[in-house]
């Protein structure tokens, strides 16, 4: 109990206090399931706290060892889980198959890859921490589907009322048999444990005559496939050789599972995650392995430059010059921050941050010029001139130099973009200007962008390019 009371205490010292009150009152008085790949955007909703504030709070927390932080890959389709790693680093880049919805999917980390939190079983012992002994359909909503579908009471009724003909906990090693009446709809046999499926079209006319199906679960080779059958009675004979625990349910593959599956709610997700300054900071040596290359389909990047910085140092002198390039890096990353960006790396005078959505950027862009005019204010000089670019686009996300970094086009053409500018000027590409909120935060600071042409070192095609003025 002491030890937890220091790690208790650290977290109090690193992390917003009323984030870290709420985490210390989750640990202490939350129920069990709400401690297992707790959603830390819906609890921030829950309890009124910002979003970046919560997310910091369980990666301190974490880092003490109070939860377990999981990356789960998602199916796009049921929002199953499809593998859960206690690090990025053991994400494949092949194809994960989901049996429940017959399709494979590359694992994207833009939305198929789920970061989730659980309590540590050193700080507190909770039922999932020994998945096979949670109730069947408490499996399905701690282990089987993410944090990202809203399974609350009402839906969870539909669950086992409307949706599901039959559903049993097979034991290791045992068979059963369910007698059912089949509807004349699809149904799907699933099997969460070993992630398997059987497809059942059920069509023409109905039969008095009972049908027979047989299923053997095990791990090498699960059972998959599909069959037709006529409405009226079946019995499905099912064998478990898989070593643990299964947990056979019939689905009606109908408007009912379609509707609770669509009740998706907002889940932290890798891309942001990996855009998240707390997590470069204190993670930094369990980002990616050097072979790795995780696609994302969209992420903005800001490149800025401090101009004439050689001249800066032949004028006013090295220290001061030194101090006013710190200055004005302070400014910089306090603002990528609060906008919801991570700084990726420094170049010497040069900064490139990645955002998760284009406004962020913006925002960011137009407070930085703000800030460095407020620097040289204070001097009463000119000196901290600043150049900006911001592109948005598809990259990978990629290991350089023991760092996690960005690579792909997208980051070639927004440092080349940055390079347009002469002056204090921030310059950003037309797709980052088209889109409705960029477009909505410059009409609400009466700035009118001034359109350009630009050809762009390495790039052959000319881009469309706005300076923000």
């Amino acid at each position: 109990m002491s030890e937890l009371k220091a790690q208790f205490s650290v977290l109090k010292q690193t992390t917003d206090p009323a984030v870290a009150d709420a985490i210390v009152r989750l640990i202490e008085n939350g129920e069990d399931h709400e401690l297992n790949r707790v959603n830390v955007l819906e609890f921030s909703k829950v309890n009124g706290l910002d979003e970046e504030q919560a997310i910091s709070g369980f990666l301190h927390a974490s880092r003490l060892g109070l939860f377990d932080l999981t990356w789960n890959v998602l199916c796009p389709g049921c929002s199953g889980v499809l593998d859960a790693h206690d690090t990025l680093k053991s994400l494949r880049s092949e194809d994960y198959h989901c049996g429940l919805c017959a399709c494979g999917y590359e694992p994207s980390v833009d939305e198929q890859v789920e970061v989730a939190f659980t309590v540590s079983p050193k700080v507190r012992r909770i039922a999932a921490h020994d998945p096979n002994t949670l109730p069947l359909w408490e499996y399905y909503k701690q282990v089987f589907w993410s944090s990202g579908i809203d399974l609350d009471g009402s839906s969870f009724a539909a669950l086992t009322e409307e949706v599901a003909l039959d559903a049993l906990e097979l034991p290791a090693g045992e068979r059963a048999v369910l007698s059912l009446q089949l509807p004349p709809q699809f149904i799907i046999a699933f099997e969460p444990v070993t992630h398997s499926a059987h497809f059942i079209d059920v069509q023409g006319d109905p039969t008095k005559e009972r049908q027979q199906l047989s299923l053997i679960y095990n791990k090498s080779h699960p059972p998959t496939g599909s069959i037709t059958m006529r409405p009226g009675p079946l019995r499905l004979s099912l064998e478990n050789q898989a070593g643990v625990r299964t947990l056979p349910t019939v689905f009606i593959a109908a408007d009912g599972l379609h509707a609770m599956l669509g009740r998706r709610r907002p889940f932290l997700t890798a891309k942001r995650m990996l855009s998240n300054q707390t997590f470069r900071d204190v993670f930094r040596a369990d980002n990616l392995n050097i072979d790795q290359r995780l696609k994302i389909t969209s992420l903005t990047f800001l490149f800025t430059d401090l101009k004439g910085s050689t001249a800066l140092y032949e004028r006013v002198g090295d220290l001061v010059a030194f101090d006013l390039v710190r200055a004005h890096f302070r400014a910089l990353l306090e603002i990528i921050s609060s906008e919801k960006g991570a700084v990726v790396k420094t170049i010497g005078d040069a900064v490139m941050a990645t955002f998760l959505k284009p406004e962020h950027a913006i925002a960011a862009g137009l407070r930085m010029r703000a800030a460095m005019d407020a620097l040289n204010a204070e001097r009463g000089t000119g000196d901290l001139v600043v150049k900006i670019g911001i592109h948005e686009g598809p990259c990978l996300a990629v290991m350089l130099n023991e760092r996690q970094d960005y690579f792909g086009q997208t980051v070639n053409i927004a440092a080349r973009v940055q390079g347009l500018a002469t002056s204090q000027a921030i310059h950003v590409t037309g797709g980052v200007v088209d889109t409705p909120e960029v477009s909505a935060l410059l009409r609400k600071q009466a700035i009118e962008p001034i359109q350009k042409q630009a050809a762009l070192r390495g790039i052959a095609d000319k881009v469309l390019v706005y300076e923000i003025p």
